[in-house]
């Protein structure tokens, strides 16, 4: 098995890479999803959620209510660092659950919006970095995602610079071009991966 870690910054083009990835046979793990899952209603980690943040943080319907706890935690470093101690582990549990179902010739790709910012390298054999010039990242973010020029950049501001996720990766997809260039350049990738997964066996 391969384990890799796929990581990018918001507008790069990470999730049509997961894509394609997964159309040459990738097995994905996507953080982000399993973050969702793991405070769906019914789950522990939306009780212990819900009793660190208490009730006004559901919605009518016993979902979470996401701009409510964003109010809150995106204000209160203290209070992220709370929530991140919840969801975290359950994240990081059930990503080893889904990697241990894989089987033992898989390119298992995780994908991991804050790999950089959290220091998650060394989790995985090789770092897969998409990478889009800052100018490129804003004008999708805008353009095709609606969001404001100012909201964009925060965005773009909070997260780790270009140069810090190039620093850690072992393989750059570059992707300021046309799709058709992505996937070509993917297909490379990919052809590394099995390379490198090949020779772990």
């Amino acid at each position: 098995m391969l384990k890799v870690g796929l990581t990018g910054g918001i507008g790069a083009g990470k999730s049509e890479v997961s894509r394609l990835l997964v159309g040459h046979g990738a097995v994905l793990i996507d953080s982000d999803r399993i973050a969702r899952e793991v405070v769906e209603p019914g789950t522990p980690g939306l009780a212990s959620v819900a009793a660190e943040f208490g009730p006004g943080i559901l919605a009518p319907d016993g979902t979470l209510d996401r701009p409510a706890l964003g109010a809150i935690v995106f204000a209160d470093p203290d209070r992220l660092a709370a929530l991140n101690a919840i969801v975290h582990p359950l994240v990081r549990d059930r990503s080893a659950e889904l990697e241990k179902a894989a089987g033992p010739d898989s390119v298992v790709v995780h994908d991991v919006p804050l790999l950089t910012e959290n220091g998650l390298a060394p989790l995985y054999d090789l770092v897969v970095v998409v990478d889009a010039a800052p100018e490129t990242q804003l004008d999708r973010l805008v353009r095709l995602r609606g969001m404001t020029e100012e909201d964009a950049r925060a965005r773009m501001a909070a997260q780790a610079t270009r140069e810090q996720r190039r620093a850690i990766a072992d393989l750059v997809i570059d992707n300021d071009g046309p799709v058709e260039e992505l996937a070509a350049r993917v297909s490379e990738v990919w052809a590394e991966l099995t390379r490198r997964a090949a020779e772990t066996d």
